[in-house]
């Protein structure tokens, strides 16, 4: 699998909060990093990005994410980048989160990841859903 079908199969089972695909994607052991408004994660196992930091506090049970709105994959010197965005949705709230991701593989799967994040940003002039 080259790096951008791997990057956008990253996006996709991220989109779908798929841990059982996430966990095939990624290596362990991952040397990871990541900076998110006011955090900055650092880990190296692949139980610890996936479920505790992606799916347990990024993405976590009351966060529905609805869209996978945008993906792009390049490479960058010896490096692959991926950035998307998601419609994500945290009760009555909808945001914007786009993530932007540097990578390296090696055995089809991804060994070296840094993460940079938006935030949940609000989406402007939305309608609150009918209870």
């Amino acid at each position: 699998m080259t790096g951008h079908a791997l990057g956008e199969r990253f996006a996709q089972a991220l989109a779908a909060k798929d841990r059982g695909t996430l966990r095939t994607l990624l290596g362990d052991p991952l040397d990871f990093k990541a900076l998110t408004p006011g955090t900055h994660w650092d880990a190296d196992s692949l139980g610890e990005v996936v479920d505790q930091i992606i799916l347990g506090h990024w993405f976590g049970p009351d966060d529905d994410i609805e869209r996978l709105l945008h993906v792009a994959t390049d490479r960058m010197g010896d490096r692959e980048h991926l950035a998307y965005r998601l419609q994500v949705r945290t009760g009555s709230t909808r945001y914007l989160v786009e993530q932007q991701v540097y990578y390296n593989v090696a055995s089809e799967r991804i060994t070296w990841l840094r993460i940079l994040c938006s935030g949940f940003q609000p989406i402007p002039d939305q309608k609150p859903d009918p209870a």
